[in-house]
């Protein structure tokens, strides 16, 4: 009775004397066999810790703040088991705590990230889905739903996605990047989720970290991909460490704010000064969201950690890394490094918002740009954001083509490709979460539309389609981010359109619905799209003409972005021609005869699967 009276006695103790520990768990089998274990609590450092089973114990390493003690441990040959902690003081045990070492899931190292073979569908939880109207506001969260202000909480959450990944995979999609699910605690605002204030937690308005391992679940089910959307940069000034922070220099201070300039070209500009480069890494992007110091070996390890576990913890199968070229450039190198030695297989795209093609191509892994300055971003991925320079700002609206307008501009794009050390590991899209809609560009435009998806789902790299887009939703971002974000209709009940189903469809959104299906099933079995080599020709009338071809098949594209019908001398083609003589329209089905000329509509795509 006695001893069961000290071991309630001593784990009520134990809480008291431990909030937080971070990573939770950790993994047996890891190649990153060292684990630096936060425990965070009132006055922690002043004990002395030991942990059982042979385990060896690194380093303890206190710093400044006493409420925190960093304790590195090696589980290189220790198998899946129970680990006690115990903390001490003058040589008595005051406290222990229990720490799981679990089983990894079979080849787990081996794991295959997203690749050119993937449609990657984005979308924002809280705007697509209410599958748990229960969850709507939570006590643990300040900010409650309110459906009626655009830039509010509107409900959508993981069951939503789940609820709905039948109808994403029947668009083509075989990937789903949503935007970040981890806590975002601020007061207004906080349904886009980049200000997370715990990066353990998803954010109960979404559901439970279970509910996010399900999702993962239900997508492999379906032989699809689950891409976290994860933030290197920044935290939200709501993180329950910025009220007592384990080192004054966790975070970037002057002291407290001061705004990045956002100058990103100063990272690698070697006429820029040192206190221009030092404000775009170390200044924040907005107020409420604290800078990182990914300088300080203490935030790189817990981020490099952070980032693993959730791999391990929800079997991920890729990374969205928002922000990257604002971090530190070696820090995050080093960041992204240590998660590509875990995994080799594993992908990761950087958001690297860039109007260059040289200074995108600095940040890919192995750029012989990034070489001249003895650098490598270690970033196996980056997004076409050039591309996008040119879908965005309005190419399909230049009908009269002269020397730099029309859709030359899309062929110059890719006059650079040799600056990329990998073109087929490029992010190509049309628009996303933080650009102005396409549809509101083009002004649903539908046969604009199917140029650009045509583009997008056959030129090198992984398309990426944002939320409504196959439906022909709009959105100006000059009105606000929240109308380039509405809910997908007939995600919430009640809603009287309902775009998930071809019943609820209107005659336009299903039109739209159609070609996009049609357009990336397809592409689906595609290797020569995904693999394939590309030969361009200069446009001649507005009209683009190029082909993705291999040894076993050839596909040719011709974009007429004029407004008037065009007809396409083939004979300028023969070396891509020269061995076929029909083509099979995707859409349509139509077969035409190529050793003739090609008569192609004003504003239309034909994309021919080339026959003998």
């Amino acid at each position: 009775m006695k001893k069961l009276l000290f071991l309630l006695l001593s784990t009520t103790f134990a809480f008291a004397q431990i909030d937080r520990v971070e990573p939770p768990f950790w993994y047996a089998g890891m190649n990153l066999s060292e684990v630096q274990i936060m425990f965070y609590g009132k006055k922690i450092a002043q004990n002395d810790v030991s942990v059982s089973n042979g385990v060896i114990i690194k380093t303890i390493q206190k710093t400044e703040n006493p409420n925190y003690l960093f304790v590195t441990i090696d589980t290189k040959n220790i198998a899946a088991q129970e680990l006690l902690f115990s903390f001490s003081k003058n040589k008595k045990v005051a406290f222990t705590y229990q720490y799981s070492l679990k089983s990894r899931r079979e080849n787990s190292r081996f794991r295959k990230g997203f690749d050119s073979s993937d449609m990657i569908y984005l979308l924002m939880p809280d705007r697509f889905a209410n599958g748990n109207p229960n969850n709507d506001s939570t006590k643990e969260t300040i900010e409650k739903a309110n459906r009626a202000n655009k830039d509010g909480r509107h409900g959508g959450d993981i069951e939503g996605i789940i609820k709905n990944l039948d109808y994403i995979k029947s668009l083509g999609a075989t990937a789903l990047w949503p935007t970040p699910l981890c806590e975002d605690n601020d007061e207004r605002g906080s349904y886009h989720t980049y200000g997370q204030s715990d990066v353990y937690k998803i954010d109960s308005r979404y559901g439970t970290n279970e509910d996010y391992v399900r999702l993962s679940a239900e997508l492999h089910q379906r032989g699809m991909k689950n891409i976290m959307d994860y933030v290197t940069n920044h935290w939200g000034y709501q993180h329950w460490m910025m009220n007592d922070l384990p080192t004054y220099d966790w975070i970037h201070q002057f002291p407290g704010f001061k705004q990045t300039n956002y100058r990103m070209t100063s990272q690698f500009d070697p006429n820029a000064s040192k206190t221009d480069a030092t404000m775009c890494m170390d200044g924040w992007f907005v107020k409420s969201m604290p800078d990182l110091n990914q300088s300080n070996p203490l935030v790189l390890n817990y981020l490099i950690q952070n980032a693993i576990w959730w791999i391990e913890y929800a079997d991920l199968d890729g990374f969205r890394v928002d922000t990257y070229s604002y971090c530190d450039k070696k820090g995050i190198a080093t960041w992204t490094k240590a998660i590509t030695d875990e995994y080799p297989h594993f992908n990761i795209v950087g958001e690297v918002w860039m109007h260059d093609q040289a200074q995108m191509a600095y940040w890919q892994k192995d750029s012989k740009i990034g070489a001249i300055q003895s650098y490598n971003s270690n970033l196996p991925s980056v997004m076409d954001f050039t591309l996008h320079d040119a879908i965005g700002g309005g190419v399909f609206n230049e009908s009269k083509a002269n020397w730099d307008k029309g859709i030359i501009k899309v062929y110059e794009n890719f006059t650079n490709d040799f600056l990329y050390p990998n073109t087929n590991n490029m992010l190509v899209f049309a628009e996303n979460h933080d650009t102005n809609r396409f549809n509101q560009i083009y002004q649903s435009d539908f046969k604009k539309y199917q140029m650009a998806m045509s583009l997008v789902a056959t030129v090198r790299g992984i398309p990426q389609l944002y939320y409504g887009s196959e439906i022909g939703m709009k959105g100006d971002k000059n009105v606000g981010d929240g109308d380039i974000r509405h809910d997908f209709p007939g995600g919430w009940k009640g809603d009287t359109n309902n775009a998930f189903s071809a019943e609820g469809r209107t005659k336009e959104q299903q039109q739209f619905f159609d070609f996009t299906a049609k357009l990336f099933n397809w592409r689906k079995g595609k290797s020569v799209i995904h693999t394939g080599k590309t030969t361009h020709y200069i446009p001649e009338n507005n009209v683009y003409t190029y082909f993705r071809y291999n040894d076993s098949e050839s596909v040719m594209v011709i974009i007429n972005n004029s407004d008037e019908k065009q007809g396409v001398a083939v004979a300028r083609f023969q070396e891509n021609t020269q061995h076929y003589s029909t083509g099979k329209d995707v859409i349509s089905g139509q077969t035409i005869n190529i050793k003739n000329n090609i008569t192609i509509e004003a504003k239309s795509a034909l994309i021919l699967e080339l026959q003998h």
